[in-house]
């Protein structure tokens, strides 16, 4: 393709997207304008099909730094996706198909959600691990089922980003040879020139973690091809370092940072239109020959109707296409659930992981991993190997990477990924988690030393505020299960959910209670355990304080003839979604009600009368005295009670 087209291409790309900023008046016109020249040597190496978006075999393209989303949409619009002229001059606007930064299933062509910085690199090299898992399961020496590749365009806002190095390394261990990450390096940041605030050599960084490291021009076309070119059939992951100046083609703001966050400007506009040759009067212009280009409908149409062909009719072995199937099509119906003997003591983090074994011997789509704590966390699935020719994947200690590395993972459109730690050390993964909730992706956080129960680790790894923290987050389910039966239930729902879900779980042995409910079960977040005549208190429980909270009504009716009811809160999120038909009859009008949680459990409130709770953090000692200490035991719990009763 001739240098005239392409350059016409680019600069089509450079006044749509600086277009739809100042039509929003808002928006982030300098990249996109740096980076025009490289979409439009990548729109020529993409494979992907408009009218198929989530053909398996598609490449993806992660854009890391997702205040860049007018590039985003107008590449979207310009290949062909169901987004048309009229999204683009929407964007920013209340409720467009166009939103300030990208959103998983809401843009048609968006592969996930992006705007915290770093952590579309980290999702990026979800796709690639997916993608290398893929391979192992389904290709063979004749029949290359998969086959595509990761792009992800980053900035230098992503780099600075702790979770990059986390996520870049892992990809660099993995060797993930299917992953480009293209790095617009245009040293400037909101503040100024990247110098104020980072002099890292990043060539040396890539290259100590494995990488293959290109450094090219970002505005010469033939540069920019054949390093796409040379990464794509490189054995490493590779990083194409392209210097680039922000706001490129603009009249006189080239290389400013004003030109980052805010629009050009009309007089800027119609100036920087004016110098490349464009209509200065004339907004949001696609010529036919730059149409034509950029266009990607019948070609990808062929790949994809190929690849098809390939998967429907001519694989050589009948083994790779069940395969396939049973990846896309997960058959939850044939796990066999370990059953768990009443009175029997289980934490469950152990039933946790006698589920998770059980799952994954049905399920071959379920795998997952730990950052570094599997045998603390009991996430081990025994026999089935070490990621990148088994389930097991060790991420490291990089909770953070982990869980949006999980993400992508989730998104990929083969496997059910889950992602394991510490309570305590899921503030480290909040924001992936809070993505994966606003996308609905439905990865489950498996977190484990649930309170403090932890005992001798003290108060640096004893969650007090997370519960709290999880439960307040829109479309995430948190599931705290009081006994290994109730845990299996918990399991039995998740899978059912297109949502992300947290299972905390015990490091102490819980007793497994004998199942006589009242009414209501797991499925509907609580549900009443025992009920007694006349009962004028009602105690709300979960986890280990359901057992407490049994106890502890024996001794309330037999010193002070208080009769208490039981609700066992295994999800308070999905208790919440229950209507007021169902709460009356879990929870007794006429009682008061009081909750007990060994945290700070204010979200209780929206139920409770009282809540007995922590107001503090924890401490070093054993659990039992910690427990005591707290006044998490049966003798101050009923004295509690009776006081609040007055």
């Amino acid at each position: 393709m001739s240098k005239e087209i392409l350059l016409k291409q680019a600069n089509t790309i450079r006044f749509l997207a600086a277009d739809m900023v100042q039509a929003a008046n808002s928006g982030h016109p300098g990249a996109p304008m740096g980076l025009a020249d490289i979409a439009t040597v990548l729109s020529n190496h993409i494979k992907l099909d408009p009218n198929n978006p989530q053909w398996l075999n598609r490449d993806r393209l992660v854009f890391s730094g997702g205040h860049a989303s007018s590039l985003v949409y107008s590449l979207l619009h310009l290949w062909g996706f169901d987004l048309s002229l009229e999204d683009l001059k929407n964007f920013r606007q209340t409720g467009s198909k166009t939103p300030g930064h990208p959103e998983y299933g809401h843009t048609p062509g968006v592969e996930i959600t992006t705007g915290p910085l770093g952590q579309g690199i980290a999702n990026a090299v979800g796709f690639a691990m997916a993608s290398s898992y893929a391979k192992y399961c389904l290709n063979s020496e004749t029949a290359k089922i998969i086959d595509h590749h990761v792009y992800c365009f980053c900035g230098d806002g992503d780099l600075q980003e702790g979770i990059s190095y986390e996520a870049c390394a892992t990809a660099g261990h993995q060797q993930l040879s299917n992953l480009t990450i293209i790095y617009d390096s245009n040293d400037i940041t909101i503040e100024g020139d990247i110098s104020i605030a980072w002099s890292e050599d990043v060539k040396k960084r890539f290259e100590a973690i494995n990488f293959d490291v290109i450094t090219i021009d970002g505005h010469d076309f033939e540069q920019i091809d054949k390093a796409l070119t040379q990464s794509r059939n490189s054995d490493k992951p590779t990083i194409i370092i392209a210097k680039t100046k922000i706001g490129r083609g603009a009249a006189t703001l080239e290389g400013s940072h004003h030109t980052h966050g805010a629009p050009l400007g009309d007089d800027e506009l119609k100036a920087s239109k004016q110098k490349a040759g464009f209509d200065p009067k004339s907004s949001f212009v696609i010529d036919e020959d730059v149409k034509k280009a950029f266009d990607k409908k019948e070609s990808g149409a062929l790949l994809s109707r190929a690849w098809d062909k390939l998967v429907k009719k001519d694989l050589p072995l009948s083994e790779q296409n069940e395969t396939l199937n049973a990846l896309l099509n997960p058959d939850y119906s044939k796990i066999e659930y370990p059953t768990f003997e009443p009175d029997s003591m289980v934490a469950t983090r152990d039933s946790n992981h006698k589920i998770l074994n059980a799952i994954a011997k049905a399920v071959p789509s379920f795998i997952g991993g730990s950052a570094d704590l599997a045998p603390s966390n009991k996430t081990e699935l025994t026999g089935l190997g070490d990621f990148p020719k088994g389930r097991n994947i060790h991420f490291g200690i990089k909770e953070h990477s982990m869980a949006a590395i999980a993400n992508g993972m989730n998104l990929y459109g083969l496997f059910r990924v889950f992602s394991a730690t510490f309570f305590i050390f899921s503030d480290y993964l909040k924001p992936a988690a809070r993505v994966a909730a606003l996308s609905s992706i439905p990865q489950p956080f498996i977190w484990t030393h649930d309170s403090i129960g932890v005992g001798e680790d003290g108060a640096t790894h004893q969650p007090i505020e997370q519960l709290s923290q999880f439960r307040s987050l829109p479309n995430f389910y948190t599931f705290r299960p009081a006994d290994a039966s109730e845990n299996v239930k918990c399991w039995q729902k998740a899978l059912t959910m297109n949502a992300p879900t947290g299972f905390v779980c015990s490091r102490q042995k819980l007793l497994t209670l004998k199942d006589k409910r009242v009414f209501g079960d797991v499925e509907n977040g609580g549900y009443l355990l025992t009920q007694r005549d006349n009962a004028t208190v009602t105690l709300m429980a979960s986890g280990s304080e359901v057992m407490l909270a049994l106890q502890t009504a024996c001794f309330l009716e037999s010193d002070f003839g208080i009769k208490a009811n039981i609700v066992s809160v295994p999800c308070f999120d999905l208790l919440c979604e229950q209507d007021q038909s169902y709460i009356d009859k879990i929870i007794d009008p006429n009682t008061k009600v009081i909750a007990i949680e060994a945290s700070t459990a204010m979200e209780y409130y929206k139920f409770a009368d009282h809540v007995i709770g922590m107001d503090g953090f924890g401490a070093s000692g054993k659990a039992d005295e910690l427990f005591d200490k707290f006044g998490f035991t049966i003798d101050k719990l009923k004295v509690k009670i009776k006081n609040l009763m007055q």
